[in-house]
């Protein structure tokens, strides 16, 4: 089997589009609604995030994705994760995915730690019993088992973030999608999930990074996408990609406007 077999492919897109429309400003009252009635193309606008993306995500590699905020990073992360489909194109998955994207997505504030996690396997398509019989694990990798009985309401960022990684890691994924979570754990944290992704590496798992620390995006990738206002601007080996990015930021200057 050749890196670019359709067999080898586990990710790809081909001319993705992605538009959203924005609501610029929301009638508060009936009237107030009645009266814009007719004016209702000046109160919302037409986002076009994804302006035909392509690219190929073979088994086994790590694709990073790095771009200024408002580039459409995530959006390719939730279009592979089937949050939303694309509004045009062809988008290819092959594997189950495990989506790292939203800190917190899928807990519910109200139950334990040790509840919560078997909810999130459970919303990932596992059976209860299967997930009971990660629990240690998962608890144990996220160094949660003083808090697991605690409610999750009382949990901070930081251990948000490492029950997270903890369940989409610990469930074996083919796929695994990573957006930012490194960015609030403390040091020590974020060198167990490098550690962590690195392993998935080496038993040639497939995984999609996002981040804006250009060192862990060096560490686990092998390839990177620099995204600007929705289109691929760069793709090949990390360095030569992140220079791309530095000087991308260095013409926009610090006042550039983001795209939101």
């Amino acid at each position: 089997m050749t890196a670019g077999s359709p067999d080898s492919v586990k990710i790809r897109f081909e001319n993705v589009w992605q538009r959203f429309h924005v609501v610029r400003k929301r009638a508060r009252t009936l009237h107030s609604a009645l009266v814009h009635l007719s004016a209702r193309r000046l109160m919302q606008f037409e986002l076009e995030a994804l302006k035909g993306v392509s690219f190929a995500v073979p088994a086994g590699e790590t694709l990073g994705i790095i771009g200024r905020n408002g580039s459409g990073k995530s959006t390719i992360l939730k279009i592979i994760a089937r949050i939303f489909p694309p509004s045009a194109g062809r988008v290819e998955v092959n594997g189950h995915v495990s989506p790292l994207i939203e800190l917190g997505a899928g807990f519910h504030p109200e139950l334990t730690g040790r509840e919560n996690v078997v909810l999130a396997g459970v919303l990932l398509g596992f059976t209860r019993r299967q997930m009971e019989g990660k629990l240690d694990a998962i608890l144990a990798f996220a160094g949660m088992q003083e808090f697991a009985d605690t409610p999750l309401r009382q949990y901070s960022t930081g251990m948000l973030a490492r029950l997270g990684f903890a369940v989409a890691t610990e469930i074996d994924p083919d796929i695994l999608l990573v957006d930012e979570v490194l960015a609030v754990g403390d040091e020590g944290f974020q060198r167990k999930c490098l550690e962590r992704m690195n392993s998935f590496r080496r038993q040639g798992k497939t995984m999609v990074f996002v981040s804006h620390e250009m060192g862990q995006v060096r560490a686990v990738c092998d390839r990177v996408l620099l995204l600007h206002d929705g289109e691929v601007l760069a793709e090949g080996k990390p360095d030569e990609v992140i220079a791309r990015y530095h000087a991308l930021l260095r013409e926009m200057g610090p006042g550039a406007p983001v795209r939101k």
